[in-house]
């Protein structure tokens, strides 16, 4: 790693931790070592984790709520170095590797760096299920959104401080990096991708992610979120959906009538659920139009800012 001394003097590494006393200590003393300064954020850990990282030279916070997301949202309110390094506390990423990180963000090429797990992960740090849970979630961010990136989930980031100040998040649980992605993408920040290794989690420190409950409200939180950042898929989906269904309950209907039976009041259910679909439709259209507006504007705001 490089020396903290120089320009990485300026450089926060953030650690949200939640019993992660198998790991914390090796981790602060690497980059404690190197000069960086170190911020715990730790979730109410109920073993030893907030002692051993205060032993190896790290400023430990005790999180005002719980959840990672909400211990993010606290440390990006507090910290204000001009560069950010997140990393999470389960020894499944190198330390060493932040010059990686850093060296896009450090050059003024990258606005916010993600550490791309995908590209070199070691027998055993993926189940078959974690890496098929990976690979639709990417897919369907990519398709929602339009961003290129092939590792949304990753916990291992890199941040100048205009990104990090003008992220806005809500999530409060492992959606949070989805929602920083998101929100990188839309307000047009510069959003570059490094290969870096992923471990096995070492013996004893267990996994807090449960893939198929927290996989599915990472993608609820993708689709949710394409409600104000691109409302046209969003209301697009529920129109096709709803028009779908009363074309179902029309062909339906139609069968019977060729019968001789007559269902009236299927007949008005499947011409309400067709109108609502064109509807929605028409609706994410003008939502689409001025989701547009405001982020042309926001992009100006921002770039009147960063020429001031």
């Amino acid at each position: 790693m490089t020396d903290g001394s120089g320009v990485c003097g300026n450089v926060c590494v953030l650690v949200p931790t939640l019993n992660e006393a198998e790991t914390i200590s090796d981790i602060v003393k690497s980059f404690v070592s190197a000069g960086y300064r170190v911020l715990v954020i730790d979730g109410h850990s109920t073993d030893d984790t907030r002692k051993l990282a205060a032993s190896a030279g790290a400023e430990v916070i005790v999180q005002t709520g719980k959840g990672k997301g909400q211990a993010v949202q606290q440390a990006f309110a507090t910290i204000k170095d001009e560069y950010l390094v997140m990393i999470d506390g389960d020894g499944t990423y190198l330390p060493e590797e932040i010059d990686t990180m850093l060296e896009p963000v450090l050059a003024g090429q990258a606005d916010h760096v993600i550490g791309d797990r995908l590209a070199n992960f070691s027998p055993g740090a993926f189940t078959k299920l974690n890496l098929i849970g990976n690979k639709i979630i990417n897919r369907m961010f990519g398709f929602i959104y339009g961003g290129l990136l092939k590792d949304i989930l990753s916990g291992y980031r890199a941040f100048n401080k205009n990104a990090y100040k003008w992220i806005e998040l809500d999530a409060t649980g492992f959606e949070v990096e989805t929602e920083i992605t998101v929100e990188c993408v839309k307000k047009d920040l510069r959003v570059v991708e490094v290969p870096i290794t992923y471990l096995p989690r070492r013996k004893g420190a267990e996994t807090k992610l449960n893939p198929i409950r927290d996989g599915a409200r990472i993608g609820m939180t993708i689709f949710k979120l394409a409600k104000l950042h691109n409302p046209m898929i969003y209301f697009g989906m529920l129109g096709l959906l709803s028009m779908l269904s009363g074309i179902g309950v029309g062909i339906y209907v139609v069968n019977e009538w060729l019968y001789g039976i007559t269902h009236v009041l299927l007949t008005i259910l499947a011409t309400l659920l067709v109108i609502a679909g064109l509807q929605l439709f028409i609706f994410g259209s003008i939502a689409n139009m001025i989701v547009a507006l405001h982020y042309k504007v926001v992009r100006e705001i921002r770039r009147n800012i960063m020429n001031q």
